[in-house]
């Protein structure tokens, strides 16, 4: 009998746990689209913030967050000092469009796919940060390729790309990245414990100017 009770009481902590930190949208999310979604539960506030901190001190050009998800990055670099309108948010699901509009009134959230970034930020902008929480492992390697190639692009006039992994070895998109690891730190107050990894895409200007992509 007490047996059954500490069972129940451990199910019962497990249960309000995920209650807590997981909102019923990401697990309805989790379950239809496991692949897009990379993870058991949202990304804790710890490994927000470290993502916010990694942004540059030059004020110059947007940030764009991509996954927004339940908004505990963008939350992150709002707090962090991030100016609304310099925050461009991507996110491919629907569900999560829709709260993170309702959140974040005064940042453009746009429905889309990181894919087709080029398309869906404002020509002739110069971009500062990319901040990523795109499951780079679980997507087919011809999606991520072109991502990558994207933030190159995007990224060539002295931006930095922000991704984390919870692959804490060397995941292989990472051969796939045209560009200078800058920095490398986990976060093992998460779950799973996460590497946050920086990137410097700066190099020879490309063709097609001004972010524009063909």
């Amino acid at each position: 009998m007490m047996l059954r009770v500490l069972r129940l009481g451990r199910a019962q902590r497990v249960s309000q746990y995920f209650k807590n930190i997981a909102p019923g949208i990401f697990l309805q999310e989790l379950i239809n689209r496991p692949g897009a979604i990379g993870a058991i539960c949202p990304s804790s506030r710890y490994l927000a913030r470290q993502m916010a901190r990694q942004i540059p001190d030059s004020k110059d050009g947007l940030i764009v967050e991509l996954g927004g998800g339940t908004g505990v990055i963008t939350r992150a670099l709002l707090d962090h000092g991030v100016a609304p309108e310099k925050l461009k948010v991507i996110e491919f699901s629907a569900p999560f469009v829709r709260r993170l509009r309702q959140r974040f009134p005064d940042v453009e959230v746009i429905h889309g796919n990181a894919a087709d970034l080029c398309d869906l930020l404002p020509r002739n902008t110069k971009i500062c940060a990319i901040v990523s929480s795109l499951p780079l492992c679980s997507l087919p390697e011809p999606i991520t390729q072109s991502i990558l190639e994207q933030w190159r692009t995007l990224l060539h006039d002295g931006g930095v790309a922000i991704q984390f992994t919870y692959n804490l070895r060397l995941p292989k998109w990472r051969r796939l990245v045209d560009a200078q690891q800058t920095s490398s730190q986990f976060v093992w107050a998460n779950l799973p414990p996460a590497n946050i990894t920086t990137f410097s895409f700066h190099s020879i200007k490309l063709t097609p100017p001004s972010h524009e992509c063909t």
